[in-house]
């Protein structure tokens, strides 16, 4: 397997990897990382993201942009990035349904941030001149309102991950097995007193990259103005666990056994990203994945499709129970709101 044997000479000649290190490689080692060679979404691929689960999904998140946009005053330009824009299902929602707001379109900058060459292709062929490209954000003008949206993005984004031993902290690394395969092991850790007090066998994650990114959203969006919607599975309040994991046609595999053959996530940290944020000045907010398609309508909308399509009525129920029940997608992910302040973006009013 080339990645795995690229990855163990690297550690026989420097080391362990930190978890974060090797999520990075499996997901984008330019040779033969997941997203830079293979990745495979959808029924037939290795794992379904809410867009592909119904159009329902990318219409309410359209109308959330459009929204946000008329009440910021409707401004003549609005930049409307999408980041981690998959196979470009989201983004064609979200235009198409940004069709029923006056001016919203023509006001439109639209932009994916995207660093995987086989997605960006997908993306052009979905898409075509109705978009421009960037490979990070910062890569996208400023000067003018943001209008962000990510879903499922910061699950992507790497974690060092740390162990409450019986003596203290210990980090996780990725070595070698005594057969020379990949295996964690643990190093103590000069960062123990920066960790939060455990019991033992505790996990700890931590994000450099989910953190860096709620701060260069929040000093945007504060220069700027505008809002960032981030739809992520994770958690709401600060938390330990290892939530590290490995899919590969839609099945759990070992995190270690195929790497650059499967798509690695954790949980996003959103207290750590809405932290940064706020650091910077934005103001952020929180639901479940659930609330905030209710408050944007969702219900509505599936009567409305089973109006006109009667015969799909059983197809577009088990669509709505996957996006909102709390047995499937509605409690675990979550929608995040970071906003420049002074103003309320659609759905998360205050009840």
């Amino acid at each position: 397997m080339p990645l795995r044997d690229k990855l163990a000479a690297q550690i026989a000649a420097g080391g362990p990897l930190t978890v974060a290190q090797y999520m990075t490689a499996c997901l984008h080692d330019p040779e033969f990382g997941y997203y830079a060679t293979r990745p495979a979404l959808g029924e037939g691929g290795d794992f379904v993201t809410a867009p592909l689960v119904s159009q329902m999904f990318g219409e309410l998140i359209g109308v959330w942009a459009a929204v946000a946009w008329q009440l910021r005053g409707g401004p003549s330009e609005v930049r409307l990035v999408e980041m981690g824009p998959g196979d470009g299902t989201l983004m064609s929602d979200i235009l198409r349904a940004g069709r029923m707001a006056p001016g919203f379109l023509d006001a439109a900058d639209v932009w994916l941030v995207e660093t995987s060459g086989p997605l960006q292709d997908l993306q052009a062929a979905k898409l075509g001149d109705q978009v421009r490209w960037a490979k990070s954000l910062d890569e996208v003008p400023g000067g003018a309102p943001l209008i962000l949206v990510a879903n499922e993005l910061l699950d992507c984004l790497p974690v060092r991950q740390f162990v409450r031993t019986a003596t203290g902290w210990a980090e996780q690394l990725v070595g070698l097995g005594e057969d020379g395969g990949l295996a964690f092991g643990l190093s103590q850790t000069p960062a123990a007193g920066l960790l939060p007090d455990a019991r033992e066998g505790s996990v700890f994650e931590q994000s450099a990259a989910q953190e860096a990114l709620g701060s260069e959203l929040g000093a945007r969006l504060v220069r700027d103005g505008g809002a960032a919607l981030l739809i992520d599975y994770g958690r709401d309040m600060p938390g330990f666990g290892d939530t590290l994991q490995a899919l590969k046609r839609h099945e759990r595999v070992d995190v270690l056994a195929c790497p650059g053959e499967a798509d690695l996530t954790v949980h996003a940290d959103f207290p750590a990203v809405m932290t940064a944020a706020g650091r910077e000045g934005a103001e952020t907010a929180i639901l479940t994945q659930a609330a905030l398609l209710a408050r944007l309508g969702i219900g509505e909308r599936a009567e409305a499709l089973v109006r006109a399509r009667p015969d799909k009525a059983p197809v577009i129920g088990r669509q709505l129970n996957r996006l909102v029940a709390a047995d499937q997608m509605g409690e675990l992910f979550k929608a995040c709101c970071i906003h420049s302040p002074g103003w309320t973006p659609p759905a998360f009013e205050e009840d």
